[in-house]
């Protein structure tokens, strides 16, 4: 079977490496991937669907919870905040940028969009519960003393 100029020019590009079928295939599989616990591989593939359409916040979303899922927290906080920027009433947004500080151990920050996230859901018990563990953790740091961000170092 002989490939089309075009899709023959895009595996060029790509180094050979460019997934079969349209960026919405490609979509499609990293949310199955992703699904299935194969968090790494769902990052590389949302990571082609953003490089082919750069605007989409579907696309976005899926990266970061790749990212979160793969313990990549840096990573998964920085695109959850560009999320979050891009539309500052998608409460998912806030909920995962909160989730990816929490483990980053930046508490207060994460506070912050915790809690707007269970201002604009309220009804999600997820949101209200990741808010109240880290505020509980800021009163134990602050009670012990401790600084309200970071590792404790013994």
């Amino acid at each position: 079977m002989t490939s089309s100029p075009d899709e023959a020019t895009s595996t060029r590009e790509h180094g050979g490496s460019e997934p079969a079928g349209s960026s919405y295939d490609w979509y499609q599989r990293a949310v199955a991937l992703l699904d299935n616990g194969n968090s790494d591989a769902a990052a590389a593939l949302f990571a082609r669907v953003r490089e082919a359409d750069p605007t989409s916040a579907c696309a976005l979303e899926g990266y970061a919870r790749a990212l979160f899922d793969g313990r990549r927290y840096a990573e998964a906080a920085e695109a959850f905040a560009e999320l979050a920027e891009r539309s500052p009433a998608e409460d998912y947004a806030h909920y995962g940028l909160g989730m990816s500080l929490w483990r980053l151990q930046r508490f207060p920050e994460a506070r912050n969009e915790l809690a707007m996230a269970a201002v604009m859901r309220p009804g999600r018990p997820e949101y209200t519960s990741a808010l109240s563990q880290v505020k509980a953790t800021l009163r134990a740091r602050a009670l012990g003393g401790l600084p309200p961000e970071g590792p404790i170092s013994t």
